[in-house]
């Protein structure tokens, strides 16, 4: 056996000894993920102008001391001034409290068209996935022949309906129509995820434990699904507000006197062949500053929560 003399060995130097240290503290998943989105200006920036919008949607017709229906007909037509900072419409209505009330509106139907859409997309994708081969085809040719009928339609019956009844086009009635179809790819998104997660090494270990599929799904499945889904419901909010604001421009919207920002367009495209061009830029700019915010959002949130730009 050889002997071990001090020869043989060599002092490690300073460097060598910090090879392995720990050079910052860990971090759990969600801070990390608020630290990445905050890297990104472009997602801040929309992050901010929700946030803004939202408390102008609260507050804004507050500020103005009109109401949404309240009709001046000394003030037809009048440009934005002093005492009507987006002027008024033809019956002397304020547009700036108009226009925040439309806001609200428009975001509570997209807020609440992806709740529904998040909600249902969740649970029928999750049911699918970890069901049998069977159950899983058929659901999913059920959810394709839902999502091949156009929501249009469905708001031209619906309203044809409720209208015949004398309640015409409610928010009910468009959330309703939206999501009726709009809930599938969502559903799509959840099922794909759980495919592939129910064949991961913890959701097989549970099942070698004996833990049945509601519980994997509940406890593993779903919350490592999150990240796409979250992207998903923050693209899903503006496509809802968009598509309601192309019923409102095709006059399929809110009835009067509520209203949302594309039926207040839809008003203002009228006033675009006398000069009244301000009626209908107020309101086309803030869907425009809606669209924006929420996709350069979803865009930092997708770049955020992805695990492999994780550093």
């Amino acid at each position: 056996m050889t002997e071990l003399t001090k020869e043989m060995f060599e002092r490690a130097s300073e460097e060598q000894r910090n090879a392995e240290k720990i050079r910052r503290p860990s971090i759990k998943y969600w801070p990390d993920v608020w630290r990445r989105l905050k890297q990104n200006k472009l997602a801040m920036v929309g992050l901010v102008l929700i946030i803004l919008i939202t408390v102008m949607a609260i507050a804004g017709p507050m500020i103005s001391g009109y109401t949404y229906y309240e009709q001046d007909y000394s003030n037809i037509n009048v440009k934005p001034n002093s005492d009507f900072w987006f002027g008024t419409d033809e019956l002397g209505r304020d547009l700036f409290t108009r226009t925040w009330y439309g806001a609200r509106y428009s975001l509570l139907i997209g807020i609440l068209a992806a709740a529904i859409d998040f909600t249902v997309g969740i649970l029928y994708g999750g049911i699918a996935g970890v069901s049998s081969r069977r159950v899983d085809s058929i659901m999913m040719r059920i959810a394709e022949v839902i999502y091949s009928i156009p929501y249009l339609l469905v708001v031209i019956l619906m309203s044809v309906v409720f209208s015949s009844q004398g309640s015409g086009t409610s928010l009910f009635v468009i959330i309703l129509a939206m999501t009726i179809t709009d809930w599938v790819p969502m559903a799509i998104l959840v099922r794909g995820q759980v495919l592939q997660l129910k064949e991961a090494e913890y959701s097989l270990a549970s099942e070698s434990l004996g833990a049945d599929q509601g519980w994997i799904l509940r406890k593993h499945i779903i919350p490592n699904t999150l990240g796409p889904i979250l992207v998903n419901v923050t693209l899903t909010i503006p496509r809802a507000i968009f598509a309601e604001a192309t019923l409102g421009f095709l006059g399929l919207g809110l009835q009067a006197p509520k209203s949302s920002l594309g039926s207040l367009a839809n008003d203002g495209l009228a006033g675009m062949a006398v000069g009244l061009t301000y009626q209908i830029i107020f309101p086309a700019l803030l869907i425009s500053l809606i669209m924006f915010s929420f996709n350069v959002l979803g865009d930092g949130l997708r770049d955020a929560l992805d695990p492999r730009l994780r550093k």
